[in-house]
């Protein structure tokens, strides 16, 4: 298992779905989170490309920013990703 930033994906064979590990900055709840209950946003900067998700202990909506190898295992692991245009 692999942890980067907060977040890892731990791999197994194709027919198990991927479990994430994440944790609330609220309650501080150490989680275990499948690709569904994830979203990640990329955007033209390391600003506007982040996760969320829902704390499933106390309900806080969590947003935490998604660099390189954060992306690359949530895009790998199934979840759901929403590309950020920029209006010039």
């Amino acid at each position: 298992m692999s942890v980067v930033s907060g977040i890892s994906a731990s791999r197994t064979p194709v027919s198990v779905p991927v479990l994430f590990k994440a944790a609330c900055p609220d309650c501080r709840s150490r989680l275990e989170l499948s690709a569904a209950s994830l979203r990640l946003a990329i955007g033209a900067s390391s600003r506007t490309t982040f996760y969320s998700f829902t704390c499933t202990e106390c309900g806080a909506a969590v947003r935490k920013p998604a660099g390189e190898r954060i992306v690359e295992l949530l895009t790998g692991g199934g979840v759901r990703t929403l590309r950020l245009h920029s209006t010039v």
